[in-house]
């Protein structure tokens, strides 16, 4: 498997598994990534995604990519796609940590979490179209804008840790000896809150952001319907 999955206590941490080719992503690791995604269960109130190694993610494997026909290209980034959508389809809140450099794919699976927790050693590259290929063009341009997305495409440049955190793309930026007490801490606070609450929260923003402002209200408002018609709401759990 080139993703593993630990599951318990609530906390799901699903950790991208191909250090000795830097987490490459691959068909197998599409797969994995997907599967491992939609077979949560209901118990699970938090995923972490992680990765093996120093790097995050270095992008597509380019090495698999040789010798492939138009077809198994075209099958290749649909299969990619795919696992990206699992993650953001994921009814609980799911939060990328990135120790190292995140490319291409790498920030897809980051971008594609409800926020971002790195060290000050993360970094940020979607060098697709300098490669000659199209990819990552659609959920950083909605973190970062239209302009900032562009400027990192066209160009390949790298954003930091500190500079991603001041563009809105990392959340918060810890020092590594500081990680696993900060992670401790977030899971901590989602564990002891209501699962039902953060599970429509997070509906209603994901839902909401693309909506105008009344499409938006109705969404929070069908929300708030369906947690008083559940019963749990004021805390209750």
């Amino acid at each position: 498997m080139t993703v593993r999955v630990e599951a318990g206590s609530g906390v799901a941490t699903l950790t991208l598994d191909r250090p000795a080719s830097r987490n490459a992503l691959d068909l197998a690791m599409c797969e994995d990534l997907r599967r491992a995604a939609e077979g949560l269960d209901a118990s699970v109130k938090l995923v972490f995604v992680r990765a093996a190694g120093p790097v995050f993610c270095a992008g597509a494997d380019l090495k698999e990519r040789e010798g492939m026909s138009e077809a198994q290209v075209r099958e290749r980034r649909l299969k990619a796609f795919a696992a990206y959508a699992a993650l953001e389809a994921l009814p609980m809140p799911a939060i990328a940590v990135v120790e190292g450099p995140a490319v291409g794919s790498g920030c897809e699976i980051a971008a594609a979490c409800d926020f971002i927790v790195a060290t000050p050693a993360a970094s940020f590259r979607i060098p697709e179209a300098l490669r000659g290929t199209v990819g990552a063009t659609q959920r950083l341009p909605r973190i970062l804008g239209k302009r900032l997305a562009k400027d990192l495409m066209f160009t390949g440049r790298m954003l930091g840790a500190e500079e991603a955190e001041r563009h809105g793309l990392v959340s918060r930026v810890v020092a590594p000896e500081r990680l696993q007490a900060a992670l401790a801490e977030i899971a901590k606070t989602i564990l002891e809150a209501p699962a039902g609450a953060l599970r429509l929260a997070k509906r209603a923003i994901d839902r909401g952001v693309e909506r105008d402002p009344q499409g938006a209200l109705a969404v929070e408002l069908a929300a708030i319907e369906e947690q008083l018609a559940t019963g749990d709401w004021l805390g209750r759990k």
